[in-house]
């Protein structure tokens, strides 16, 4: 993949995502859209922004515990979280 196309603004594809409206699943009749949705175009200022590609990583850019250490301990409680990320 070239750098442009890591760049480029991708718009969300609706039709990846399952319909609002399926009248099997009794909660999405209340809650569905009872009208369509209407696409406002993006402005330049929305899909284009700092390119931060010409930055390097440091050796503790991923720790937070060590970037930016002082030389003692954290203050406060460790909290230690796990999962992923989904989206398309």
């Amino acid at each position: 993949m070239s750098e442009l196309d890591t760049r480029r603004f991708v718009a969300r594809d609706r039709n990846w995502q399952p319909k609002g409206y399926t009248p099997d699943y009794k909660t999405t009749i209340a809650r569905s859209p009872s009208q369509a949705l209407v696409s406002i175009p993006q402005s330049l200022s929305e899909t284009t922004g700092p390119d931060f590609t010409h930055l390097k990583m440091g050796k503790y850019d991923n720790d937070l515990l060590l970037n930016f250490n002082h030389g003692g301990l954290p203050v406060g409680e460790r909290v230690i979280m796990c999962g992923r990320v989904i989206d398309q």
